[in-house]
């Protein structure tokens, strides 16, 4: 089907604001646009609890990672890896309004691992950091939801590249067990030549040659691209890896290999599930609260947490919105080494007490 009316109006509403595409801008230019998204999207609801924690990184390195608590008894950890090209975005912004609408609609503790970005800190120092922080939050399961709960890895397109590349890591390494992998348009591959990449209807604001732009900012070398560190679906052997939920866009030069690694993951044995979301396009599924596609795929995804976890939704997402809230001003935690405890600090009294 078409690119749905309120997606057009978006892009028609982005277009007049005049910004260049992010393949014509330098990576400060682009991240610019993170503020601006945020502002139309609107603050996040409130959740029982906010912390943060500076982890560190293993060339020396930290990152940060901010734990969303809903109300009751969690029954699941997910560790979300967001998108953004390896470049651009955050854990703040647009990013903390779904990961608290998306922790209430899952009944889980959501940890957002805010990965170090390139072109400062190329492959694989994200890989590296989004494993950190899943190791991290395995250790302190119990800690985060007050139970042996199970543990979910989930993100979106560079995130969603993360997130396979962590459950193949898991699997290769002897853990942590992940219950499921959730990969929302994930990037899989470094090859440019599918059809889905040069359609010219899906050339929106995800294009080839902003993915081409991104590549060439976290690895260069195309013939390092095709590493399963950096190209999952290039992995010789995809057996024996977590159940996984696909989420696709439509109109998503990404769509191909996305299927492609759903097809490849189910060839290999893995329980999957791969869906699409008709009429939708690439980066829908950070659109908090602009885009309908956006809220039903938000309860695709939750729904499938809560079959894994067993746990019910508190609060209607969208219903429980916070205009105090601001993950700027949220305390910030420094944690030890992972695997090793930390001290978190909650979040302002508005915070919790939504």
């Amino acid at each position: 089907m078409t690119l749905d009316a309120a997606s057009q109006s978006l892009l028609a509403q982005l277009a007049a604001a005049g910004s260049p595409p992010v393949h014509e801008s330098t990576p400060a230019v682009a991240r610019m646009s993170g503020p601006v998204l945020a502002q139309l999207s609107g603050p996040g609801p409130g959740v029982d609890a906010v912390a943060e924690h500076d982890l560190p990184a293993p060339d020396g390195g930290s990152f940060r990672v901010r734990v969303l608590t809903p109300p009751g008894r969690p029954a699941a950890v997910v560790v979300y890896l967001h998108g953004g090209g390896w470049v651009t975005s955050d854990i703040d912004y647009q990013y903390d309004t779904m990961a608290r609408q998306l922790a209430l609609a899952s009944g889980t503790v959501l940890v957002m691992v805010n990965y170090r970005k390139a072109p400062e800190h190329p492959f694989p120092a994200a890989v590296e950091d989004s494993w950190a922080g899943l190791l991290w939050a395995d250790a302190h399961r119990a800690e985060l939801a007050g139970a042996d709960v199970p543990l979910v890895i989930a993100g979106d397109s560079a995130g969603g590249n993360l997130a396979a590349v962590m459950a193949q890591r898991a699997r290769d390494r002897g853990g942590p067990h992940l219950a499921l992998q959730l990969l929302v348009y994930p990037v899989t591959d470094c090859d440019f030549s599918r059809p889905s990449y040069n359609a010219p209807e899906n050339q929106l604001l995800l294009s080839r040659p902003t993915m081409e732009w991104f590549w060439h900012h976290y690895l260069p070398d195309p013939q390092a691209r095709t590493q399963p560190d950096a190209s999952p679906l290039r992995h010789p052997d995809l057996r024996g890896l977590p159940p996984a939920y696909v989420l696709l866009a439509e109109h998503d030069p990404l769509f191909d290999e996305g299927l492609d690694y759903a097809r490849a993951l189910e060839a290999a044995g893995v329980p999957v599930e791969c869906e699409t979301a008709e009429g939708q396009m690439h980066i829908f599924f950070q659109m908090a609260n602009l885009l309908p596609g956006y809220a039903e795929g938000l309860e695709k995804v939750a729904a499938r947490i809560r079959t894994v976890a067993g746990a019910e939704p508190h609060a209607h997402p969208e219903a429980r919105t916070d205009p105090e809230a601001s993950p700027r001003s949220e305390a910030s935690a420094h944690a030890p080494a992972a695997p090793q405890a930390a001290t978190p600090r909650t979040a302002a009294p508005q915070e919790a007490a939504q």
